[in-house]
C-alpha cells in the first residue's frame, strides 16, 4: 500500500530560481531571507491559500546568520506567524528528505497543508571557530563550512572526486564515455532555453529580478541560470583528468551555485485551492533511501532507486521519465550500467551538472522539471534520484495522469 496515497502535490504550485554559479548575483543575498521573499512573491502571483498553510518544512545546509529560528522565521517573513515545522539538512538530499518529510506528515493527518522551502547560499559560506581550550594559547578550531567539507569525508578521509573515481574505475567508465554524455546533457539543458525559455517558464518567473542586499529594490535581472559554461563535443577533448591516472574532468562534475526552490505539498481534499490545473493529479508513490559501500557515493542513488521501486511495486521498465542530481556524470553512467536505463534518455532539459547545485533547493528543482516534463509527454511515472554525502542517496517516485483515469 502506498504510504502517501492521500498526499498531492497541486499542479504548478511550486517554484525555483534560476541557479546562479558561485560569487556571481546571488552571492551577497542571505539564502532562507532572499527564499521567503521569493515564496511570498510566488505566492501572491500564483493566488496561493497561504492562510490554509499548517504546516511548512525548510530545508538547507549552509548556515546564514539567525538561521537557528528556522521554521518560524521564514514563515513570519512570508505571512505565516502562526505556522512550524522541522528544519532539514540532509547534504544534496535535503529535498528529498524534505518531501518525504512533509508528505508523511500529511499522511499521518497532522497538517492539511505544507511548505516546502528549499535554499542555499554556497557563496560566502561560513568561517566557524570552534573552542579548543587545550590548543596552543587556547586558539580556536576553524572550519570552512564549505570548503573544508567539500575536501574530505570525515568517515573516509577521501573526497567526492575519489568517490566518482573509484566508480569510474570500478564500472571501467572512461573520460571519452563521460565526455559524450557531458555533451548530450548540455545539448539537453539548450532544449529548456529554447523558445524564450519556455520550459524554464513553467517553474520559473524569467526575467528574474535579482533584489539588492536589504531585499528592497532590483539590482540586476537574470534571463535563465548564470554562469554556465558552454561544452560543446570538440571543446572537451582538450581537458585532462583532474587526478594523475584518473577520468574526471572539470566538464564532468557539476559547481556550488546558489538559489531557492519551494513547492506546496496538500491532501487530495486540498488539491484545488492551490493547483493551476484541476484535471491534472499528482501522487508521490514512493520514497528510497540507501547508503553505499565507502567512497562509492555515485552507487547510492542506484540502491535509493530500487528501494523505491521495490516500495512502488514497479519495475524500472515502468518509469517514463529520468531525473537525477548527477555531481558526477559517473553518477548517470553507473545507473544505467546497473539498470540497462538508456542514459541518453535521462535529464531531458537539464540537470544539476549543467546548471549548478546549491545543495538544498537542487533536488527540488529537478522533482519541479520532473513533473512538468511528464505533464508534456502526457503523463506517466517519474523517478528522481542523487547522491548526497556520507556515501548516501535517496529517490522519489512520482505519477503524474488526469484525474478521469486518462493521461494528463
Amino acid at each position: 500500500m502506498n504510504a502517501f496515497s492521500d498526499v498531492r502535490i497541486p499542479y504548478g504550485a511550486y517554484w525555483s530560481t534560476p541557479f546562479a554559479r558561485w560569487q556571481m548575483s546571488f552571492a551577497d543575498l542571505h539564502s532562507l531571507k532572499f527564499a521567503a521573499s521569493t515564496g511570498s512573491k510566488v505566492a501572491k502571483e500564483k493566488n496561493w491559500d497561504m492562510a490554509a498553510v499548517d504546516h511548512a518544512v525548510l530545508g538547507f545546509t549552509v548556515p546564514q546568520e539567525k538561521c537557528f529560528w528556522g521554521v518560524p522565521w521564514v514563515a513570519s517573513m512570508m505571512g505565516l506567524p502562526t505556522v512550524s515545522g522541522p528544519a532539514i539538512a540532509q547534504a544534496c538530499a535535503t529535498s528529498a528528505r524534505c518531501v518525504s518529510t512533509s508528505a508523511s506528515e500529511l499522511s499521518t493527518g497532522a497538517a492539511s497543508v505544507s511548505l516546502i522551502v528549499t535554499c542555499d547560499r554556497t557563496s560566502n559560506s561560513p568561517l566557524v571557530t570552534f573552542p579548543n581550550p587545550r590548543g596552543t594559547g587556547g586558539v580556536p578550531s576553524v572550519e570552512s563550512w564549505l570548503l573544508d567539507n567539500f575536501k574530505e569525508d570525515p568517515n573516509t578521509r577521501l573526497g567526492t572526486l575519489d568517490t566518482a573515481e573509484n566508480c569510474a574505475r570500478e564500472w571501467q567508465i572512461s573520460t571519452e564515455e563521460q565526455h559524450d554524455l557531458v555533451a548530450l546533457r548540455y545539448e539537453q539543458y539548450r532544449d529548456a532555453t529554447k523558445q524564450d525559455a519556455a520550459f524554464l517558464r513553467r517553474f520559473m518567473t524569467l526575467p528574474f529580478s535579482v533584489p539588492d542586499r536589504r531585499l528592497k529594490a532590483e539590482a540586476g535581472t537574470l534571463v535563465g541560470d548564470e554562469g554556465i559554461h558552454e561544452a560543446a563535443p570538440g571543446s572537451l577533448n582538450s581537458l585532462k583528468p583532474l587526478r594523475d591516472g584518473g577520468t574526471v574532468t572539470y566538464a564532468g562534475q557539476t559547481h556550488p551555485a546558489d538559489g531557492n526552490a519551494g513547492m506546496i505539498l496538500t491532501t487530495k481534499e486540498r488539491v484545488a485551492d492551490f493547483t493551476q490545473q484541476t484535471n491534472i493529479d499528482v501522487k508521490i508513490l514512493a520514497v528510497g533511501q540507501a547508503r553505499a559501500r565507502p567512497a562509492y557515493m555515485p552507487e547510492a542513488p542506484v540502491k535509493a532507486s530500487k528501494k523505491a521501486l521495490d516500495a512502488a511495486g514497479l519495475p524500472v521498465d515502468a518509469v517514463d521519465v529520468f531525473k537525477t542530481h548527477n555531481p558526477f556524470i559517473v553518477n548517470d553512467l553507473v545507473f544505467a550500467r546497473e539498470t540497462g536505463v538508456d542514459p541518453k534518455k535521462m535529464n531531458n532539459y537539464g540537470c544539476s551538472l549543467v546548471y549548478g547545485h546549491p545543495q538544498g533547493p537542487t533536488g527540488l528543482r529537478l522533482i519541479i522539471e520532473m513533473i512538468e516534463e511528464l505533464v508534456l509527454r502526457g503523463g506517466g511515472v517519474g523517478l528522481f534520484n542523487g547522491c548526497s554525502a556520507g556515501d548516501t542517496g535517496m529517490a522519489v517516485i512520482l505519477s503524474v495522469e488526469d484525474v478521469t483515469g486518462k493521461r494528463a
